[in-house]
């Protein structure tokens, strides 16, 4: 631990402000991410997560040091980071394309949770780092991420398209590609503008040599496809 944190251990009024600070700005950053992406938890949910989770560790402090309350004093941190499961599962959704939205947001909203608890505690240091990673998981990673999905060689495409086009036409757009379709799920039928729409999912084996984007533009031209959309 670094000795220039040492005096903010000690429950003072000045230790309080500046923990309470320091838990507004780790989860006020993470949540700044998150509003720049315009993902559902945003700053202000992160900010104020972050600060609650700070108070709970500084009401547990207190207890201990000027109550003489000598309980566990991490049960309520404990309630806490069990409780923020709720939050984030709120956060997480399945689409109508079976695609799970949400996930990274509930995990930052969790550690933002856990940064909140270090903070209300005196250990500014780890909080401060966390905070830091996780704004390089959620900036660098997620780039590091798309470069590897670019170069997949399995992808699951959805296709939204009319009832009348035959599932022939699709397969041979495909196979001019010198791609492979190893499964087929239809999921959904809808009614729009009293035109019945087939919903269906394909997994496809791509070859090194496959243009995917040359095939998106080639699908979305083919008469009676609604929507391409890579899942």
């Amino acid at each position: 631990m670094l000795p220039a944190f040492a005096p903010l251990r000690d429950l003072t009024v000045i230790s309080i402000i500046i923990r309470l600070f320091a838990a507004v700005l780790c989860g006020g950053v993470i949540g700044l991410e998150r509003e720049y992406k315009c993902r559902p938890s945003g700053l202000r949910t992160h900010t104020l997560i972050c600060l609650g989770a700070a108070m709970t560790t500084l009401t547990s402090q207190y207890l201990w040091e000027y109550r003489h309350m000598y309980t566990d004093v991490a049960r309520l941190g404990a309630q806490v980071i069990a409780g923020i499961g709720f939050i984030g599962a709120g956060t997480i959704i399945v689409t109508r394309r079976k695609r799970v939205k949400g996930l990274t947001t509930a995990a930052g909203l969790w550690t933002a949770a856990i940064s909140g608890l270090a903070c209300g505690i005196g250990y500014l240091e780890a909080a401060l780092y966390t905070t830091a990673l996780v704004l390089a998981a959620e900036l660098v990673f997620s780039r590091i991420e798309y470069r590897f999905k670019t170069k997949a060689q399995d992808v699951t495409l959805y296709v939204e398209y009319a009832n009348t086009t035959p599932v022939d036409l699709l397969l041979r757009c495909f196979g001019s590609f010198g791609i492979r379709v190893s499964d087929l799920q239809v999921t959904r039928f809808s009614e729009e503008e009293d035109e019945k729409r087939v919903c269906a999912i394909f997994s496809l084996r791509l070859n090194k040599k496959a243009d995917y984007e040359k095939l998106i533009g080639e699908l979305s031209a083919l008469k009676g496809v609604a929507a391409v959309e890579k899942i």
